[in-house]
């Protein structure tokens, strides 16, 4: 993994925990889609944008609003992590860019960073309604808005939808295990890595650029002996 510049973060299920029912509410009542039963917030957040991406259809504005009106409940609800904090002032400290990037509408995500994260520690945000687009959409703005090199890049999710949006876009998919079992099962989908906590993420960030740095230092260790036998047989 190349080094880490930047961070992107999906509210839903990496920064708080949501529940499921608004986005129930919005797959049925817009989609006309009920969500499979047992769904965490996360996964029905996805689904909701799964349905959002994959249908081509032009929302109403009354559509609009009912989607826009249960995500602002949704985040009303919702239980930001303690870890959150603490660990992008950690980040800002490493020199790594941390970027939301969601597919929540903006009224959404402002009304979540008022809440629950100081807009300060994020270099950038993106939504549905600045990127034009949900999934993969917002995290590809916010590596052009940078100029940066998608193996640059980590993605924290907790959802197979997640992890496959990351792979899509080419970033590296951290997986956000908040449910062991669940976790687990995620595996299969072969994220870049895993962690438990936030709290991990800067510990992450340098453990991969040492890594590097040791293959840098491995390259230019194989690399002397072939410069001074090339200057022995010069000498002779």
């Amino acid at each position: 993994m190349q080094t880490i510049e930047a961070i992107l973060f999906e509210p839903v299920g990496c920064l708080a925990e949501f529940g499921s029912e608004e986005f129930g509410a919005i797959a049925e009542k817009v989609f006309g889609r009920p969500l499979p039963s047992g769904c965490s917030g996360s996964e029905a957040y996805w689904n909701v944008m799964r349905l959002m991406h994959a249908g081509g259809k032009q929302l109403t504005a009354r559509e609009r609003a009912i989607v826009e009106e249960y995500e602002l409940q949704a985040v009303d609800g919702a239980r930001a992590y303690e870890d959150v904090a603490p660990a992008l002032v950690e980040l800002k400290g490493l020199g790594v860019m941390s970027i939301v990037a969601s597919s929540l509408s903006a009224a959404a995500v402002t009304r979540f960073l008022e809440r629950f994260s100081p807009s300060n520690l994020f270099a950038d945000v993106w939504n549905r309604d600045a990127a034009d687009g949900v999934k993969e959409t917002p995290l590809m703005k916010a590596i052009a808005g940078r100029s940066i090199e998608p193996d640059r890049v980590m993605f924290i999710t907790d959802t197979a939808d997640g992890l496959l949006t990351a792979k899509h876009v080419g970033v590296n998919a951290i997986l956000m295990m908040n449910d062991p079992d669940e976790a687990m099962k995620l595996t299969a989908h072969e994220p870049a890595g895993g962690i438990v906590s936030l709290h991990e993420l800067p510990d992450f960030v340098r453990l991969v650029a040492a890594e590097n740095g040791r293959s840098e230092s491995g390259t230019q260790s194989a690399e002397r002996p072939s410069r001074s036998a090339s200057q022995r047989v010069q000498g002779a």
